[in-house]
């Protein structure tokens, strides 16, 4: 039994210990290794929440129709129909947002920092921002309606 329970704390203090030595490896391999293989990391992430998006769109219910009627059951059809459309904004935002992280790759460094570690971010929260400011007009004149 001792060493079960020996082999069991190991095991607690490397699940604490391994984001920081993911973060170590991480540091080294950037500061010891030729920096393109980093610079392909963006478009993969952007690449891959293009393919969630868009593959939900041959199915049922979207991802975002999913997240919705998991916030709101009893989501009507309008919402469903909006949710729906956002799915094909996010696919097509998400596919540019991949594209022109991916040209970046091939270009000068500073360039590749500038777009994916700002523009990048600075167009995923302004589309955020101004979807939400619609989804809460939507929810003001579709609740009007119901009224």
């Amino acid at each position: 039994m001792g060493v079960l329970r020996v082999l069991t704390k190991a095991v607690k203090v490397l699940k604490a210990a391994l984001p920081f030595i993911g973060m170590v490896v991480v540091i080294i391999a950037f500061h010891f290794t030729d920096f393109i293989f980093f610079k392909f990391y963006p478009p993969i992430v952007n690449f891959g929440f293009f393919v969630v998006f868009f593959s939900s769109i041959f199915q049922e219910k979207t991802i975002i129709q999913r997240i919705a009627l998991s916030m709101e059951p009893d989501a009507g059809e309008h919402t469903m129909r909006y949710t729906r459309n956002l799915t094909y904004l996010w696919s097509g935002f998400m596919f540019i947002n991949f594209v022109i992280s991916f040209a970046t790759v091939f270009m000068p460094k500073n360039i590749w920092m500038i777009y994916n570690g700002i523009i990048s971010y600075f167009l995923v929260g302004a589309f955020f921002v101004i979807e939400y400011i619609v989804r809460l007009n939507f929810k003001r004149k579709y609740d009007r309606k119901n009224q």
